[in-house]
Parts: structure tokens; sequence; C-alpha cells
């Protein structure tokens, strides 16, 4: 199976102004837990994930005054749409974090999420009968 069968193509983008307290609004409300940050003037992509916004709080920063761009992972690892889910799958564990943000032909297709690809491993359990 292909990245492309498992990423999520709604995906939730904030810029590099958001506070980190409008992004993880932002990222409770669609259930995700990552976010795409487009800033052009610190290189383009980005992401932004809740351990971020938790390593940021759990420093006892204020969520309202601080802005995405101070958390934001800017050298982000690629997935592309062709990739296997092991190679998805082998760049996190490298990496040691669980959001692959997708390119095709530059530009941003989709995230795929550890929980994605567990997902197409192994399929949803069949609810247990009740006694």
């Amino acid at each position: 199976m292909l990245v492309r069968d498992a990423m999520s193509t709604v995906i939730l983008t904030v810029g590099p102004a958001h506070t980190l307290r409008q992004a993880a609004a932002l990222m409770s409300a669609r259930r995700v837990g990552a976010a795409v940050v487009l800033d052009p003037d610190a290189g383009g992509i980005g992401i932004l994930t809740e351990r971020d916004i938790l390593n940021s709080v759990g420093l006892g920063q204020n969520p309202d005054a601080e802005h995405t761009h101070a958390h934001t992972t800017t050298d982000v690892v690629f997935a592309a749409p062709t990739w296997t889910l092991r190679e998805a799958a082998g760049a996190m564990a490298r990496g040691g974090f669980r959001h692959l943000v997708v390119l095709d032909r530059g530009e941003v297709a989709g995230i795929v999420s550890v929980r994605d690809i567990i997902s197409c491993w192994i399929p949803a359990a069949e609810p247990e009968p009740v006694p």
C-alpha cells in the first residue's frame, strides 16, 4: 500500500503569526495532531504538532503570546505519495516523529500519520457482541 492510499488530503494550514492557542483550537476542532505552517519568510513549509504545543506549555510559556513560527519544525522530512507505507514508517521511526507532510510536484498533497499507517495495516476490530 502507498502513502497516497493512507494520507489525509484535508490539511489544516496555519500561518506563522497564529498563536499556539489558536493553532491548538483549530487542531482540536479538526481532530488532527499536526498543522502545516506556511511561512514564505522562513523557507516555506513547516509543521507544528501537538508535541510542539505541549513542549511550549510544559516550559511555562503562554500559548496566547507564543506564535507558531517559534515552534515550527522547518527541517521537515517530506514523503512522496508513491512511497510505500513501510518507507513512511521507516522515516518516522528514524526521525522520531509521528507525521509526514506529503509533497506531490512541490505542492502539499496531504499528511500521513502513524495512526493512518496503523489503520491500513490493522483492520478496525469488529465490535464485540453484547452479552
